[in-house]
C-alpha cells in the first residue's frame, strides 16, 4: 500500500490497512502513535525488517564504538534508574533554588544593605531570569539537543549560585538571581522531555510525575538547608551557594548520559538514534524492538503534520490568533497557569520565613516552621501523582481551588489575632491555613503542566508550551516583585484573603463555567472538543454541575463513575 494511503486514511482505514500489509522499512509512512503500535503488533515482520536494516547500517558504519563517555550496562535496563536519579536531581535543583532565597531573605537585606523594594526585586529577580530561559527552551532545544540544553542549564545554575554567594552589593546579587533563573527556565521545561523520550513507555508517565514530586522535595530540602547554616557567619552566603553541590554534580553526570534518541530521530540521524537505542534500551525484547518502530513513523508523522496542519505557513504561531481552535487552546491553558500563580503560591513560599517572623517566631524559629509549608505542599503533590488521572482534570480543579481559597482564610483570619495577647491563637491558627492552602495548592499545582501539553494542536505544541511556561515565570515574577508593596498596601489580611483569596474564587467560576474534560481523550478527541464554539461548551458544563448538584442533595449518588463524570 503506498504511503498516502496509509496517512490519509482515518484511524478506523490506517488500522485496517494495518492489518494486511508489510512496509519495506526503507519506505516506512508516516503514522500516529497509536496506529504505529497496531502495525507493529499486527505485522512483527515489518518490525523486524527495520530493525535488520539499522543493523546493516550500524555494522557498515564501523560498529558501536565506544567512548570514556558512553555509560553503558550489561542490562540496558538499568539505564532507566540512571536516568530516575538524575531527573530527580534536576528536580530537586529546581525546587531548592526556588526555596533558598526564604531562608537568607532574614539576613540578606541588612547585610548588603537594601530597602524594602530592592529585596523584592532580588527575590523576583530570579522568575524574571525564569522568562528568559523558558523563551530560549525552544531554539535551545532544537540547535543543540536536550542534553546539551541540561548540561547549559546546569552551568547556569553553577554560576548564579557562586555569584549569590560571593556577591558584595545590590547589582552582583540581581545578576547573579537572573543567571540562576535562565537555568532554572531551561531546565525546567527540558528535564521532562528528556525523560519522556529517553524511557520505557510504560513507566514514563510515572517518571514525569516523579520530577514534579521531586521540584516539590527540592523546596523542602531547601527550607532544611536554610536552618542547617542558621547560626553560621555569613549564613545566607552559604544557604544560596549549597546549590553548587547538586548542579556540579548533574553537570558531570549529564556528561555520561546519550542525547535522547527521538531528537536524533527527530534530527534525521537515523543510525545515531539506533546507537543510543542499543545502549538504553537493547534490542533484544520486542517491546524495545516495537518502541523503536513506533518512534521512527511517529517522528515522521509528527514532521508531517507540522508541515500540513498549520494555516499560516510563514508564522504557523499567528494560528492561534486566526484559528478559533488554536486561540481557545491558548486562553484556556494560560488562564490555568495564571490561576496556579495569582493565588500568591510563589510569593509565599519566596517569603515564608518572612511570614513566619511577622506572626510571631523568631529568625531561627520562622525557618524551621517554613519547612510545615514546604512539607504540606510536598504531601499535597502525592494525591495528584495517583488519583488525579482517576478523577479527572475537571473534578480535581474544582475540588482543590476551594480547599486553597479556605486555607486562605484561615491565614487571613489569623492576623486578626493580637500577637501581644494571644500568641500561640495567632500562631496556631496561621499554621493552619498555611497548612491548607499549601497541602491544597500541592494538588492543584500538577494541573498547571498537565493542562498546558495535552491541550494544544500538535502542530503548535511548542509554541503553546513556550508561550505557557514564560508566562507561567512572568506572573510569578509579578506576584513576588510586588508581595511587599501589595502587603503594606492592603495589610497582610487583605492581601492574603481579598486579594488571593478573591482570585480564588474568580477562578472557581471560571472552571465550573469554561473547563472542559481531557480525562481519556485521544489528540483527536481533543481536537474535535476545542472546536466547539465556547458557549456550547459553558451550556454542557452548566447543566452538568446543576444536575450533579441536584442528585447530590437529594441523596441520588449514582454510580462512582457517573458521579465523577458530573461533578462540577
Amino acid at each position: 500500500m503506498a504511503k498516502e494511503e496509509i496517512t490519509g486514511a482515518t484511524p478506523a482505514t490506517r488500522k485496517q490497512g494495518a492489518e494486511q500489509v508489510e512496509y519495506p522499512a526503507a519506505t516506512l509512512p508516516a503514522m500516529a502513535e497509536k496506529d504505529a503500535f497496531a502495525v507493529a503488533k499486527a505485522e512483527g515482520t515489518v518490525v523486524d525488517s527495520l530493525m535488520a536494516e539499522m543493523e546493516r547500517e550500524l555494522a557498515a558504519a564501523g560498529g558501536l564504538r565506544k567512548s570514556f563517555f558512553d555509560l553503558e550496562f550489561k542490562d540496558p535496563r538499568h539505564f532507566t534508574w540512571v536516568i530516575v536519579a538524575f531527573a530527580s536531581m534536576g528536580g530537586l535543583l529546581s525546587g531548592l533554588d526556588q526555596s533558598l532565597i526564604s531562608g537568607a531573605n532574614l539576613y540578606l537585606p541588612k547585610d548588603l544593605g537594601l530597602n524594602t523594594r530592592q529585596n523584592s526585586l532580588v527575590n523576583s529577580a530570579m522568575p524574571l531570569g525564569a522568562v528568559g530561559g523558558a523563551l530560549i527552551l525552544g531554539p535551545c532545544n532544537e540547535s543543540v539537543g536536550r542534553r546539551w540544553s541540561i548540561v547549559i542549564s546546569t552551568i547556569l545554575y553553577t554560576i548564579g549560585a557562586a555569584l549569590e554567594a560571593g556577591s558584595i552589593n545590590y547589582g552582583m546579587i540581581i545578576a547573579a538571581r537572573v543567571i540562576l533563573g535562565l537555568g532554572v527556565g531551561l531546565e525546567g521545561g527540558t528535564v521532562p522531555v528528556y525523560v519522556a523520550e529517553t524511557v520505557e513507555r510504560k513507566v514514563r508517565g510515572n517518571l514525569v510525575s516523579l520530577y514534579q514530586f521531586n521540584i516539590a522535595l527540592g523546596e523542602v530540602l531547601g527550607y532544611a538547608v536554610a536552618a542547617m547554616f542558621l547560626r553560621v557567619p555569613g549564613n545566607w552566603r552559604y544557604i544560596l551557594g549549597s546549590s553548587l553541590v547538586f548542579s556540579t554534580i548533574m553537570f558531570f553526570g549529564m556528561l555520561f548520559l546519550p542525547e535522547s534518541p527521538r531528537f536524533l530521530m527527530h534530527k534525521g540521524r537515523t543510525l545515531d538514534a539506533y546507537k543510543v537505542w542499543k545502549r538504553i534500551r537493547g534490542t533484544e525484547s520486542q517491546e524495545s524492538r516495537e518502541e523503536f518502530f513506533v518512534m521512527k513513523v511517529s517522528v515522521l508523522d509528527e514532521q508531517q503534520t507540522v508541515a500540513e496542519g498549520s494555516k499560516n505557513k510563514a508564522f504557523p504561531w499567528m494560528d492561534f490568533f486566526t484559528v478559533p481552535r488554536a486561540r481557545r487552546a491558548l486562553i484556556y491553558a494560560n488562564i490555568m497557569i495564571l490561576l496556579g500563580q495569582l493565588t500568591g503560591v510563589n510569593a509565599i513560599m519566596y517569603y515564608m520565613s518572612v511570614l513566619m517572623s511577622q506572626i510571631g517566631f523568631d529568625n531561627e524559629q520562622a525557618n524551621y516552621m517554613s519547612l510545615v509549608g514546604g512539607g504540606s505542599l510536598l504531601l499535597g503533590t502525592i494525591p495528584a501523582i495517583f488519583l488525579m488521572e482517576k478523577f479527572g482534570r475537571r473534578f480535581w480543579a474544582n475540588a482543590m481551588l476551594p480547599g486553597c481559597f479556605l486555607g486562605l482564610v484561615v491565614i487571613g483570619v489569623s492576623y486578626q489575632i493580637p500577637i501581644a495577647t494571644n500568641l500561640q491563637g495567632a500562631e496556631a491558627c496561621y499554621l493552619i491555613g498555611l497548612i491548607l492552602y499549601m497541602g491544597f495548592f500541592g494538588c492543584y499545582a500538577c494541573l498547571t503542566w498537565v493542562v498546558p501539553s495535552e491541550v494544544y494542536p500538535t502542530y503548535l505544541r511548542s509554541y503553546g508550551m513556550t508561550s505557557s511556561d514564560a508566562l507561567l515565570f512572568l506572573a510569578s515574577f509579578v506576584v513576588t516583585y510586588n508581595f511587599s508593596a501589595m502587603q503594606e498596601a492592603m495589610r497582610p489580611e487583605g492581601l492574603m484573603l481579598g486579594f488571593y483569596g478573591g482570585i480564588a474564587v474568580i477562578g472557581w467560576v471560571y472552571q465550573i463555567l469554561f473547563m472542559p474534560e481531557t480525562k481519556d481523550k485521544t489528540l483527536e478527541e481533543i481536537d474535535l472538543l476545542f472546536q466547539r464554539p465556547t458557549r456550547e461548551l459553558v451550556a454542557e458544563n452548566v447543566k452538568n454541575t446543576t444536575q450533579a448538584l441536584g442528585n447530590f442533595f437529594k441523596g441520588r449518588w449514582g454510580s462512582k463513575k457517573e458521579k465523577v463524570e458530573n461533578v462540577a
